[in-house]
């Protein structure tokens, strides 16, 4: 049987593919220090924890849930949005829930995007982003980000191109991998350029807390809910990688056309996880300062070992990553390779973000300190 023409341009996501090769190492007795992956080693609040124990055994738990999440979920993203971002949103149609704000990205294409349309990428950028455009078979259309610009979007460079057929825009502030964080002037300028071009811009955040003092939404600029739409989760500011709870906010009428489609694809997210979520976004903020603690101090050991391979990086930015530029005659893969071979250290090659990240490699936070230490000894 054929795959369909659709997968030609479509490859295995990366971190599947070569965390089968870091598993069959471990496997082999290699004891190997997994820096490469985002997925949080910490456990959500016990509150979270205790919650999702409690809903399990509640009348109904076990039955489908509506598609639009628990009203009482919209109404807790509702006031996180408006404590958190200064955002006013209505619960009852401007707050979208999801299995993971990764599931709305193709969500968000398929409701949107024909055969032949285009989309404007960051590079580097999430892969997904590409993936999805491929698969609809759109076409992407990248556009760089550069350090000179503080990893920001030229709009200029970007409006000499036909921007005719473009109907997405993806960016992603705080940026990953590169930590890049948002400002109000930068979403601004977002809302001025999607106005102009009648192009949607979709704001990806769901790095706003992590060793970030400034949380900023794209929906809190003037005019947002006319061209935005933003996508956040809990995954990673809450440790819930794997509940797999995200959220799409924005224009009742753009998540109205979302939800055609989502509807199609699941029959609610389980009970207990709703609750669980709501408990997690009801966390006072003291929350936000002891994670912050604990990824203070695993980054600047993370840098040592970034100083350690000769590599520079930016003391200002934001999220769980280090994104550390290499000395002129390194290339990623082949520092991936060297630490992962020789020193038993896996790292994510800038390469999978981009031809922008040719010369980087992504160092994750998601490693215990004691771990962290340990890699910098075997350097």
């Amino acid at each position: 049987m054929d795959s369909a023409y659709r997968l030609q341009h479509i490859q295995e996501y990366y971190f599947s593919k070569k965390l089968r090769e870091v598993r069959a190492l471990s496997i082999q007795g290699k004891p190997i220090i997994n820096m490469g992956i985002g997925s949080p080693d910490l456990e959500p609040p016990k509150e979270v924890i205790t919650e999702i124990q409690n809903a399990v055994i509640e009348e109904g738990a076990h039955k489908y849930q509506p598609y639009q999440g628990l009203p009482a979920l919209r109404q807790a993203i509702a006031e996180f949005y408006q404590t958190k971002y200064e955002v006013i949103l209505n619960s009852k149609n401007e707050i979208l829930p999801l299995m993971g704000s990764k599931e709305g990205i193709l969500h968000i294409s398929m409701a949107f995007l024909n055969k032949g349309d285009k989309v404007l990428i960051p590079n580097p950028g999430y892969p997904t982003y590409l993936s999805v455009t491929n698969l609809l078979e759109a076409t992407p259309v990248f556009y760089d980000l550069k350090p000179a610009y503080r990893w920001q979007p030229d709009f200029n460079e970007i409006e000499q191109q036909d921007l005719s057929k473009v109907k997405i825009m993806w960016v992603n502030y705080p940026h990953m991998p590169t930590g890049a964080k948002a400002s109000k002037d930068l979403f601004k300028k977002l809302i001025a350029f999607g106005k102009k071009h009648n192009i949607l811009i979709i704001n990806d955040n769901p790095y706003s807390f992590v060793l970030n003092d400034n949380p900023l939404s794209i929906l809190s600029a003037d005019g947002a809910k006319e061209t935005a739409l933003e996508l956040n989760s809990l995954s990673k500011t809450f440790h819930m990688a794997g509940w797999r709870v995200g959220m799409l906010l924005g224009n009742k009428n753009l998540l109205g056309e979302v939800l055609k489609v989502k509807t199609q694809m699941d029959s609610g997210m389980f009970y207990g996880i709703q609750k669980g979520a709501i408990a997690a976004l009801k966390i006072s903020s003291d929350w936000f300062q002891k994670i912050n603690e604990i990824y203070q101090r695993r980054r600047k050991i993370m840098w040592q070992i970034a100083e350690r391979l000769e590599c520079t990086y930016d003391k200002n930015s934001s999220g769980m990553f280090v994104w550390a530029k290499l000395p002129d005659k390194k290339t990623a893969e082949g520092m991936v390779d060297d630490l992962l071979y020789t020193k038993d250290i896996f790292v994510a090659p800038g390469t999978i973000f981009g031809s922008k990240g040719k010369q980087y490699v992504r160092f994750s936070l998601c490693v215990s300190e004691e771990k962290i230490k340990e890699a910098l000894e075997r350097l």
